[in-house]
């Protein structure tokens, strides 16, 4: 095959080699607009893997780069005149330059033919003589900008401005330095990449680079600045940039995140950074187009695979890997974008956090990598915990934790899940063996599903209720069972339907309408759920009383029923969620139109229920932080006011879900997709949060706990299926200090001793 090369980055350049190395016969030439030494960045960071990679696909290159990387093992954090150091990270480093001519003789050895300031026509006419033509131009892709209706292209500008300078500066860490000015926070990400010369990219908020004058600075004076907010971490090494063509104030970037739909259009193909980027922070751009290139030039060189299928093939393999990384990069680039929630932390924390920001690395990863740093974290976690265990080293989810007088044991909490197993809203045995059975299953906290405080406030007939005396007589049942049997506390959820009502049991048909004995629903406005549900009643000011009534009767209930703590309802599109959402709230009245008026109700009834309730004892409310519908729902930034509301009137603890208010709603799932939303409130508003959402291992609790994203950590459906969860996990981290009832000491023991026989034989084989 004649292929044509745009672009004479590394992308352009090993793409040509890998393509040479297995067919000699293909004609490649690749075009650079620039000179063969330009460049625009100064370091690349690989990753072990990468390198391994490079040596199977061409040993020769692979092994002179290899040969030239400079490694370092730690990370050091600057914040509030502290170092925080972790180590085993393991990074490889080599100067971009050196890369590419390292690329350069290699493709020339090869017999690739490379033209230098060379400016490649963006059309398929200009291509007329060639097979294929790989578009490697970067973010900035002329080929990609031209045909943009056909590779379905987004581009999203991040808000943060950063510089990429070089310095000479030789640091032994992989550092990052955070320093206050008097406009904001300045950081700067900096390592070593050669013997003489290391990356130091400066990097901060838009309000903080105008309020620092650098928007009407020229790049000397951007220089000299730098150079002063950071004079402390260089040693009088100056800064250097190698973007002196451009004005003073273009020199600054803000970071382009670029996705592709197709990434193929006639003879065009993407590749690299033109196809889609990855922030600076995961350290990802090169490692992408190196891999791209490795996969497309397997699948153009495949026997008896088509072009076609070639190209559909390199997509979907490399997509889902970019995507991955994407992903990590979106959470890496908002903790940057997000930083003064964490500002307040203690170093160690805010460490903590920076290292675990993209979810690539968690708490069991850095044990692996540093164990007697991250038993500092552990110490340390333990001693700020209220009634901390003397600062030994235990995972962050045996810490103790306190609300009001409510003691908990540790952090993990049972979330509230529909059973559907009531009679006429009396709970049954079935409610005594389950909230008893995963009491003593050594959760910290355990919660009901949600309790209707009226016959008509229930979603389906299965619901329990709190709304009649043999309600508190069953539920006495279950507390008295989880209090002498369990050093579990349990709280009761309390709420009220709305336009969610009158439906069938969650397995025969979830938010369906019962086919008969159906009650009318009542809601803040007339909006139906879908269109297969009645429309809803919109409450009176008579309606509004004698449901607050009913929530404050069902609280005196709970205080009866023996309950540690009561949690309110907010969320999901019941009733005072219906309130809160616009989405289903259209009223004109007090009650509806602004985050004020909308908020108005529920807080009513909320501190109707707070005064009826012990003051000594706990008191949650569940939001959902977004209606998963932009800006036409609840945002997350107005679930922090939310929070902030219901935080002054009372609330001890914010459960942070999300959606379930609009059945059009488009969510974003994946592992503990709702956590960031209790991370926004809890850092922000200053409020004690709970996460949930697809939580389900150890080590996610632990990373959440550890980071300050939350507080609690609800797990739901791993519990539906091991009730002894919190027990397992303890055998797992050989921590003694959950209770297990005596019955179960002799199983305890023995998973704890297989567990540790498993490890041990782990340790072995990786040795």
């Amino acid at each position: 095959m004649k292929i044509a090369c745009v672009g004479g980055g590394p992308a352009g350049l090993y793409f040509a080699i890998s393509m040479k190395v297995r067919d000699a016969g293909h004609d490649i030439h690749v075009f650079e607009r620039n000179r063969p030494d330009d460049t625009f960045g100064w370091g690349v960071v690989f990753s072990d893997q990468t390198v391994e990679n490079l040596m199977a696909n061409d040993p020769v290159s692979g092994e002179t780069i290899r040969g030239e990387f400079a490694h370092w093992d730690d990370i050091d954090v600057h914040i509030h005149g502290e170092c925080i150091r972790s180590s085993g990270h393991g990074f490889i480093g080599i100067g971009r330059k050196r890369l590419l001519a390292i690329l350069q003789a290699r493709a020339r050895e090869l017999g690739v033919v490379l033209h230098f300031q060379h400016e490649a026509g963006p059309d398929l006419a200009d291509w007329a003589d060639y097979d294929l033509v790989i578009a490697a131009d970067g973010a900035n892709s002329r080929i990609r900008n031209a045909h943009a209706e056909h590779f379905d292209v987004d581009i999203q500008v991040r808000r943060n401005k950063f510089f990429w300078f070089g310095t000479r500066k030789m640091f032994d860490a992989f550092t990052f330095a955070f320093e206050e000015t008097e406009a904001g926070w300045v950081w700067a990400h900096a390592y070593r990449f050669d013997d003489n010369l290391s990356t130091f990219i400066v990097e901060m908020d838009p309000e903080t680079w105008h309020g620092l004058g650098l928007d009407a600075m020229d790049q000397p004076e951007a220089i000299a600045l730098c150079e002063r907010i950071f004079a402390r971490h260089l040693d009088g090494h100056g800064l250097m940039s190698n973007a002196t063509h451009l004005p003073g104030p273009q020199a600054w970037l803000n970071f382009r995140r670029i996705v592709t739909g197709r990434w193929s259009h006639d003879k065009f193909v993407l590749l690299g950074d033109a196809a889609h980027t990855a922030h600076f922070s995961i350290g990802s751009g090169t490692k992408l187009a190196l891999e791209d290139a490795i996969k497309l030039a397997e699948v153009l060189n495949r026997p008896g695979l088509g072009r076609a299928q070639a190209l559909e093939e390199y997509q979907a393999e490399r997509n889902v890997e970019v995507l991955k990384l994407q992903n990590s990069a979106r959470n890496s680039t908002e903790w940057f974008e997000t930083l003064d929630r964490y500002l307040p932390f203690a170093p160690i924390q805010f460490a903590y956090s920076l290292l675990t920001r993209s979810q690539r690395v968690s708490h069991e990863n850095l044990r692996l990598r540093d164990p007697e740093w991250l038993e500092g974290v552990e110490r340390w976690f333990q001693t700020q915990a209220p009634g901390g265990r003397g600062g030994k080293p235990v995972p962050p989810m045996f810490a103790p934790y306190k609300l009001r007088d409510m003691a908990l044991d540790n952090r993990v909490v049972v979330s509230p899940m529909a059973m559907y197993s009531a009679v006429d809203g009396t709970p049954t045995d079935f409610h005594l063996v389950h909230y008893g059975t995963r009491a003593q299953g050594g959760a910290g906290l355990v919660y009901t599903e949600m309790t209707c405080v009226s016959p008509e406030g229930r979603i389906t007939p299965g619901c329990p209720g709190m709304y009649a005396p043999e309600h508190v007589a069953a539920w006495r049942r279950v507390t008295d069972f989880v209090h002498a049997n369990s050093s579990a506390k349990i709280c009761l959820q309390l709420g009220h339907s709305g336009a969610k009502g009158s439906t069938k049991i969650g397995w025969e048909g979830m938010d369906q309408p019962l086919p008969e004995g159906n009650w009318p629903l009542i809601a803040a406005s007339d909006v139906p759920w879908s269109a297969g549900n009645a429309a809803p009643r919109p409450m009176t000011r008579a309606d509004m009383d004698a449901v607050r009534d009913q929530f404050v009767a069902a609280a005196r209930m709970a205080v009866e029923a023996g309950f540690d703590m009561i949690e309110l309802h907010a969320a999901h599109g019941y009733l005072l969620s219906s309130f809160i959402t616009p989405l289903q709230n259209n009223r004109s009245d007090d009650y509806g139109g602004s985050l004020e008026n909308r908020l108005r109700y529920p807080l009513e009834v909320f501190a109707a229920m707070r005064a009826a309730w012990p003051a000594e004892r706990p008191m949650s409310v569940r939001i959902s932080a977004t209606d998963w519908m932009g800006d036409q729902g609840v945002t997350p930034d107005e679930a922090v006011a939310i929070a902030r509301a219901f935080d002054e009137a009372g609330a001890d603890l914010i459960d942070v879900s999300a959606g379930q208010t609009w059945a059009e709603c488009k969510p974003v799932y994946g592992r503990m997709f709702q956590t960031p939303f209790a991370d926004q409130i809890r850092n922000e508003a200053r409020v004690s949060t709970m996460a949930v959402g697809n939580i389900f291992e150890t080590d996610h609790a632990n990373s959440i706990l550890a980071a300050g994203r939350a507080d609690l950590v609800a797990i739901g459906r791993p519990h539906m299926v091991d009730p002894m969860w919190t027990l397992r996990a303890a055998a797992q981290h050989g921590y003694r200090g959950v209770r297990v009832p005596p019955q179960y000491l002799g199983g305890m023991s023995q998973l704890a001793r297989n567990l540790q026989r498993a490890a041990e034989a782990g340790a072995a084989l990786r040795s």
